[in-house]
């Protein structure tokens, strides 16, 4: 049998009294000095409990790990209590329950790093004394700093690198303001060819003792980095402007004219310096490197120490934004082509236009090809353009040829940029146009100028050729301006020379301008090629040329360039 136990429910009434016995309250238990100390040794990490009385502190009890971290166990030899009374105070003077902050004890080279935590009960606020633990983050702050060290340094040269750099740059822009600093970037001159000439660790070796120099070059306060493979940088502080930073420069520059022993070779190194200085309206450090970069790389190309120009820089960023909107402009299809007629000077009929190419940029700005031209070729840009130009050339022949039933009478002439010749696919690309739009490549003048030949003359003589073989017509366009091999010219496959507008405007005022194009139109005669001069604007001069000998001319005498439909309109009145 079992005996069921009911349990006791909390609406029972408690249980009666034996008569003449009052009920007795108990007081909950509270822990004595002995038992505080004993919980506190319960805990890990270092704890203590600080009393306050009047204007003093004393520890109630503190525990063993308090101890053993050397944080004291009287008041007064305590670190505690002397960098942190104040602290405590606070906080016992408040109604907060609980703050946490960090605190570094020690010297920089031994500092101990800890997290403090105050606390107390929320029955004790703004009592006098409270609970002080402390968590010991020494090692992993110093695994973060080193670590952080290594990321903002060097390898190679134990320098900074460019993060370090830059945060050090930006720490004393902040103390002192950048219209104290100037930044000089140094780039070596011919490193790439030492590195691939005697490998890696010569390169690196160099590397290393360049930077030797140019530290034994700078003053005591001046900061030197390694910002890139080849590049250094140096914030100089200005005691007497830009002077100081010349004459820096000047003593870098010196400190490397010894040439340098790498193995059994005595290497010379030159280096591109450009300077950058700093100013109210550009406190940004980044901004300043970047100037200064900028500068170095107009001192590779003049050869000397170069400032940063604003100008200069404003002419870089506005051809960066111009590369921008061409590109969308040729993937848009925003180019036109207008054409400018070639004559014959004996009859001035015409026999060929030249295809120039226009842009109306997205603010409805017109520019010349002057202005993107140069930024096309530099970008790149020139190899979908050439390609673009050479499809509406003959898209625009085979439309002229259609509206006369026929051929029209006239070729178009398409140039090649040096950049093109290089880059692109030349033979196949004008293949392709003319296959695309039905033309004879009869049709087509292709000019080249005499820069494109220097570059590599040997492909460049397999591309005419190839082009030859398409039926297309090649000219030498600006002949006389450029570098020419006169020996090398009598092998290509050239038909026309074009006498550049230089020699040919004022030509009458100038026996020396006439004594030039006279010599290019025997040179022309004797290799059986035709020429055309460009840049006439005078019946004049026009009727020289032909007395010279001259075949064809070009220039506001006959027309300025026109669209598509004005040069036919154009051509079938002169033909008419």
């Amino acid at each position: 049998m079992f005996l069921s136990r009911r349990r006791k429910d909390k609406s029972d009434p408690a249980p009666a009294l034996p008569a003449g016995e009052a009920r007795r309250t108990v007081a909950p238990a509270t822990l004595g000095p002995s038992h505080t100390a004993q919980v506190l040794n319960l805990l890990p990490i270092p704890a203590a409990i600080v009393e306050r009385t009047g204007e003093r502190f004393c520890f109630e009890s503190v525990n063993r790990p308090f101890r053993l971290a050397g944080l004291g166990t009287t008041v007064d030899q305590s670190p505690v209590i002397v960098r942190l009374g104040d602290r405590i105070a606070e906080f016992l003077d408040s109604n907060t329950i609980e703050v946490e902050f960090d605190w570094e004890l020690g010297d920089t080279v031994d500092a101990r790093f800890f997290r403090v935590r105050l606390a107390r009960r929320s029955t004790e606020k703004r009592a006098n004394r409270c609970l002080v633990t402390l968590v010991d983050h020494t090692s992993e702050l110093r695994t973060q700093r080193s670590l952080r060290r290594e990321m903002l340094t060097d390898s190679l040269t134990g320098l900074p690198n460019r993060a370090g750099f830059g945060e050090d740059l930006e720490a004393e822009i902040e103390r002192a303001g950048v219209d104290r600093f100037a930044i000089l970037v140094i780039n070596l001159d011919r490193f790439s060819r030492i590195n691939a000439c005697m490998g890696g660790l010569a390169g690196d070796e160099l590397l290393i003792s360049v930077a030797r120099r140019v530290k034994g070059a700078l003053r005591g306060h001046d900061n030197l980095a390694r910002t890139g493979g080849d590049e250094f940088a140096i914030r100089l502080e200005l005691d007497e402007g830009i002077q100081d930073a010349l004459h820096v420069a000047k003593r870098i520059q010196n400190a490397l004219t010894t040439p340098f022993r790498l193995s059994d070779f005595e290497i010379r190194v030159d280096c591109a310096i450009g300077i950058a200085i700093g100013d109210g309206e550009h406190d940004d450090a980044e901004e300043l490197i970047r100037h200064a970069q900028f500068a170095m790389k107009r001192s590779k190309e003049s050869g000397r120490t170069e400032v940063y120009q604003t100008r200069a820089f404003d002419v870089v960023r506005q051809e960066f934004s111009i590369e921008t909107e061409l590109r969308r402009a040729i993937d848009n299809g925003a180019l036109s082509l207008n054409f400018q007629p070639i004559c014959d000077l004996a009859t001035g009929r015409i026999v060929s236009f030249e295809a120039l190419a226009r842009w109306t940029t997205e603010q409805g700005i017109a520019l010349s090809p002057v202005e993107f031209i140069p930024v096309a070729e530099e970008s790149g840009l020139i190899v979908p353009l050439g390609r673009w130009a050479m499809h509406e050339a003959a898209r625009t022949v085979a439309h002229w040829d259609r509206l006369a039933g026929g051929d029209c009478g006239a070729k178009v002439a398409v140039n090649l940029s040096a950049i093109q010749l290089q880059r692109d696919q030349i033979a196949p690309m004008v293949e392709a146009a003319l296959a695309a739009n039905a033309v004879d490549g009869r049709k087509i003048t292709l000019e080249l100028t005499e820069s494109a030949l220097v570059t590599d003359p040997d492909r460049i003589a397999r591309t005419m050729h190839a082009l030859k073989d398409l039926g297309t017509t090649l000219a030498m366009d600006d002949f006389g301006t450029g570098y020419s091999n006169l020996a090398y010219l009598q092998k290509l496959p050239i038909d026309v020379l074009k006498i550049d507008r230089s020699f040919v405007s004022g030509m009458l005022a100038d026996r020396d301008k006439v004594a030039i194009v006279r010599a290019i139109l025997s040179l022309a005669m004797a290799l059986g090629m035709q020429t055309t001069a460009e840049g006439i604007e005078t019946n004049e001069l026009a009727q020289t040329l032909a007395a010279l000998g001259c075949n064809y001319g070009q220039g506001f005498l006959y027309s300025r360039p026109l669209d598509a439909d004005a040069a036919y309109a154009l051509l079938s009145e002169r033909s008419a």
